[in-house]
């Protein structure tokens, strides 16, 4: 792999998938960034591989190849495992309360961890969409923890006044919302106070992604 070819860091995001139920929100994620133009480094977990097996018809190899670099688990020697690696951030969709914790207490034998604990030592935005309930109080900690650290806790919850038609509806607002705090526009969900998408936008909305001005974006 030829990492000298690499662009600055603020069209290239980690995306991070772990073993929580909802893995489609990270094959979701990676199909709005991609049609954002930004490129992708993907670590999944070997429990994620498990998630997908129960939860889509996709292989691994299928969900990797929806981003531009993908890496083992434990190729703690990837590019993104190092500060020098310049990004826009990274998220982690979804995130189960294992590797929370592990992002918590600073834990890194696997590259998902040492790549978000990499994210926050840089001071760059890591978004955990943590998928668990109910919520101990070991959890609730680590979630603090990961907020005090400069990390945000962005559960997938999802929102009703979209009138969502059916399920792909909801992933959408949701992965849109975690986006967002990017400074990326998803353009795949309506918002509060502003006009819908039209019909024959809402179509191709995933090929018109685009991203808001990187004075918006935290990095």
């Amino acid at each position: 792999m030829n990492h000298t070819s690499y662009p600055r860091g603020a069209h290239r995001m980690v995306v991070g998938i772990s073993g929580a139920t909802g893995i489609a929100y990270g094959i979701r994620t990676l199909q709005v960034l991609r049609a954002a133009g930004i490129e992708t480094h993907l670590v999944m977990s070997r429990s994620a591989r498990l998630t997908l097996s129960y939860e889509s018809d996709l292989t691994t190899a299928q969900v990797q190849e929806l981003a531009d670099f993908h890496y083992s688990p434990e190729d703690v020697g990837a590019p993104i495992a190092s500060g020098s690696f310049r990004t826009r951030g990274m998220i982690v969709a979804p995130c189960s309360v294992k590797s929370l914790a592990q992002i918590a207490v600073g834990t890194c034998d696997t590259l998902l961890a040492r790549a978000a604990d990499v994210t926050l030592k840089e001071r760059n935005r890591l978004v955990l969409m943590v998928r668990e309930t109910p919520l101990t109080l070991t959890h609730l900690r680590n979630m603090t923890t990961v907020t005090e650290n400069g990390g945000i806790i962005a559960p997938p919850v999802p929102a009703f006044y979209t009138r969502p038609e059916g399920l792909e509806e909801v992933i959408d607002q949701s992965v849109g919302r975690a986006l967002d705090l990017f400074g990326i526009d998803s353009e795949t969900f309506p918002r509060w106070g502003e006009p819908a998408v039209p019909a024959q936008d809402a179509a191709s909305a995933p090929t018109t992604t685009r991203v808001l001005a990187q004075s918006a974006v935290h990095v």
